[in-house]
């Protein structure tokens, strides 16, 4: 991010949005993947970051997209503070199917 030209604050959410949605796929999802993409949009730079687990999904998106509300006993602010850390946010989830999330940062010119 450093070398792409992000500002430090735009660095740090970044940081922190990918560390709550890793901490999510490693202890809900059991494991998972995670994937990193320069991305190029006309004059736009961006990067995208994906979190994807084969895990138990999510019976309810809107429940769990909601500040508080947490199944692990933590402060539930994960999935929450990840989308309000990030320009564009995804999320797919299905229970029995895992769950994919993307999240996308784009640098001002």
């Amino acid at each position: 991010m450093i070398a792409a030209g992000f500002s430090l604050i735009d660095q740090t959410k970044m940081i922190t949005a990918a560390s709550e949605l890793a901490r999510n796929t490693l202890r809900y999802g059991g494991g998972g993947e995670a994937h990193m993409l320069k991305l190029t949009n006309g004059m736009r730079r961006g990067l995208s970051l994906a979190f994807i687990d084969h895990g138990p999904g999510i019976d309810d998106l809107k429940q769990a997209l909601t500040d508080g509300f947490t199944t692990g006993g933590g402060m539930g602010l994960g999935l929450s503070g990840a989308k309000r850390l990030a320009d564009e946010f995804e999320i797919e989830s299905s229970p029995g199917n895992g769950t994919t999330v993307k999240i996308c940062k784009w640098k001002p010119f």
